[in-house]
């Protein structure tokens, strides 16, 4: 495929930039494989050093690039440490030459899947959190079953903001710079050796275009780049932040994912059998897809309906800003453009995007007309596909609101990334050889009733051991460069104990997260943190940077850092990220959850708590609605109410009741054998219910059996 040669081009050149022996490393380096292979990551620690390849935010390329030469050479020298890399690298090679599988998928015809943002690894700075994690999900899990499929999306040469919170716990953002000659992908060039490159119509012209190609395993990504000499500043900055501020340049942004994600496509030769677009944001491509086949008759009615034919569309959230839209002067004016240089006329495309087509007011709104313009369409859990089909049942007025064409595709994560080290190996033990291509199976977990209790509370405790490691010297830091008092620094260095219950939250901050309810009764708090039987919080996320009433939330959190208890035991870390929300998911005991329903579409990062024996308590909202059975953690009402202060208060009562009368004591209350017989068997219960599940296996094969191959979602 066009762009592997560039990839290639990129090893060699960093290979001759350090020993000839590390030649194999600088290869494994340009594949992302690398990061959910075992080993991988100490692979790279083994060649430069933990501390330098943390300081590269774990980019190999980087990292590789600034180790020191002693380092290098001493690398070199390692005969263990080359045998790793050869093994790793034939690993890898094999991954990209296996055969696709018998998926019903051509491979001359892959899924081309369309995505704002992709969490593919903390490295490649372009994802801002849950939507981008799930699309790196799906890519890797995509390369395991060897789906064929290619990705598009952009690259953000600032990526999305990082987050530093000030002594009084208000947020404030900062964007750093990225260069991708220094990241793990390759400029995909043409026969000429130049940069390919595809055009787009903008509100401010027509921007260039060149593309990125970056290897998830067998799965290629294809960014586009508007930041390069070629195009104005306005231009340029298309791909500078992701989830621009600006609304011209969001929309800006959709245009080019959307068109020239489909005409990128056809520039490199690939004719996808279908679009998967995830979320609305490249809502453009169907239509683009049909003109640039010659589709239709020049209608707009018979270009919708070849553009459906090979679309399918994913909905990930009812929260209305997560739903973008926009008046029609400046829809129409920012996709001018394609506009001019189509049969539809500017009123016709304001219409798809409308719930009421002819009400001349309603803006356009882009998951309006994803919905419209594919063939299928899906929530991303049981409940949301629910809450999508009462959401947009006016786009069918003819229809009642139980056939209204959404299903769902639950949600799941790509275990060999999420899990463990310590329980990998535990269930690598008991699961069977090869158990991680059979996780979307229920079968598959089956064994994990054999596991021996001490075995299972080992790797718990060493798991959560390890995140508390990271957290005390993480607080520490992230305490000293928001100036705190000295005895507050150290508080939660010296106070967080590897034997004492440890609760996580984190997650996007927004108000409908309800993180508030955590604190929302100060005495309570005091007796949780501080009692016989005491708990530490965790607590990560990030504010939308216009949502001034999340970041009051976080604020709120920190009015009580002065009390001892507060500060010893609850600690905000700062910037979250892939690698920090990895560290928690992997290490808490409780991962906690407490939307307002019905607004939590799905969530994720449970599910990754999940596969390292972590125990849910939670809102009976998104994927939880459907996982709980009653014994494998906690769940409390998902009623929807419109009174939201009584239901806060309903809901905080439950809450304290739930974690003082049943989660510590399960954990706490030991038998005989000083184990603690409830916990662990909740534990067994978890993994055994929810492993396959909640798995991306079980994801991707039910978009590959459904939508992918002309079926449906299930409602």
């Amino acid at each position: 495929m066009i762009g592997q040669a560039d990839i290639t081009r990129a090893a060699e050149d960093l290979s001759r930039r350090i020993p000839e022996p590390l030649a194999p490393v600088a290869r494994i380096a340009y594949n992302y494989a690398w990061s959910w292979l075992p080993g991988g990551r100490h692979l790279f620690e083994s060649v430069v050093g933990t501390e330098r390849f943390e300081h590269s935010k774990r980019n190999p390329v980087r990292a590789l690039l600034e180790a020191s030469w002693s380092a290098l050479s001493r690398a070199a020298s390692d005969g263990e440490l080359l045998s790793h890399a050869a093994e790793m690298e034939r690993r890898i090679e094999e991954i990209v030459a296996a055969p696709a599988g018998d998926h019903g998928i051509d491979p001359a015809h892959p899924v081309g899947f369309l995505c704002a943002e992709y969490g593919v690894h903390v490295s490649l700075p372009v994802y801002s959190g849950g939507l981008g994690a799930l699309a790196g999900d799906i890519l890797k899990e995509a390369s395991d079953l060897r789906v064929p499929m290619v990705a598009v999306g952009l690259m953000y040469h600032r990526g999305y903001f990082r987050q530093r919170l000030d002594a009084s716990g208000w947020q404030h953002e900062y964007w750093s710079d990225s260069d991708p000659d220094l990241l793990p992908c390759a400029l995909v060039s043409g026969e000429d050796g130049e940069p390919v490159t595809i055009e787009v119509a903008v509100a401010d012209g027509t921007a260039s275009a060149r593309i990125w190609r970056v290897d998830v395993g067998r799965v290629p990504l294809f960014l586009l780049d508007t930041n390069f000499g070629d195009n104005d500043p306005m231009q340029r900055w298309i791909t500078s932040r992701l989830y621009d501020g600006d609304p011209d340049t969001r929309l800006a942004q959709y245009t080019l994912l959307g068109v020239g994600g489909v005409r990128a496509l056809r520039a490199l030769g690939i004719d996808p059998s279908l679009i998967h677009l995830n979320e609305g944001h490249a809502c453009l491509a169907p239509l683009e897809l049909a003109l640039s086949g010659g589709d239709g008759d020049g209608t707009l009615d018979s270009l919708v309906a070849a553009a459906r034919t090979r679309t399918v569309f994913t909905t990930h959230t009812p929260v209305p800003a997560g739903n973008d839209s926009y008046p029609a002067d400046q829809l129409t004016r920012a996709f001018g453009g394609f506009i001019d240089n189509s049969p539809v006329a500017a009123d016709e495309l304001v219409a798809l995007g409308r719930t009421h087509p002819h009400e001349q007011g309603e803006p356009f709104g882009i998951t309006q007309a994803a919905l419209r313009l594919s063939h299928a369409a899906n929530g991303v859990s049981r409940l949301h596909g629910e809450v999508a089909r009462e959401m947009w049942t006016d786009l069918w007025p003819d229809r009642p609101t139980a056939e209204i064409p959404i299903g769902h595709v639950t949600n799941g994560v790509h275990i060999p990334t999420w899990i463990g080290r310590p329980m990998r190996e535990l269930l690598d033990r008991y699961l069977g050889e090869g158990w991680l291509a059979r996780a979307g199976d229920a079968d598959t977990w089956n064994g994990v009733a054999e596991i021996p209790a001490e075995e299972l509370w080992a790797v718990r405790n060493q798991q959560r051991a390890e995140l508390l490691a990271f957290v005390r010297q993480r607080s520490a830091r992230d305490r000293l460069e928001r100036a705190d008092r000295r005895d507050y620094v150290m508080a939660a260095n010296q106070a967080l104990s590897d034997e004492v219950l440890t609760i996580g939250f984190a997650r996007r901050v927004a108000t409908y997260k309800r993180l508030e309810l955590l604190m929302r009764d100060g005495d309570f708090a005091m007796r949780l943190l501080g009692g016989e039987r005491p708990v530490q919080v965790l607590l990560a996320g990030k504010a939308h940077p216009r949502d001034d009433d999340a970041k009051r939330v976080v604020q709120r959190l920190f009015d009580l850092k002065g009390i001892a208890e507060v500060g010893a035991r609850v600690v905000f870390l700062d910037d979250y990220d892939l690698r920090l929300g990895a560290a928690l998911t992997r290490g808490c005991d409780i991962w906690l959850n407490l939307p307002r329903p019905p607004l939590e579409a799905s969530g994720t990062s449970g599910m990754k708590s999940v596969v390292n024996g972590g125990l849910q308590l939670s809102v009976l909202d998104g994927w939880w609605a459907e996982g709980y059975n009653g014994n494998n953690g906690w769940g409390f009402s998902g009623e929807v109410d419109a009174d939201h202060e009584a239901q806060d208060q309903r809901d905080t009562a439950t809450f304290q009741t739930l974690l003082m009368d049943a989660v510590v004591p399960a954990f706490y209350e030991r038998g005989p054998d000083g184990l603690p017989t409830r916990w662990l068997e909740l534990m067994r219960n978890s993994l055994m219910t929810l492993g396959a599940q909640f798995s991306a296996t079980r994801m991707v094969l039910d978009y590959v059996h459904g939508p992918y191959t002309g079926g449906a979602a299930p409602a």
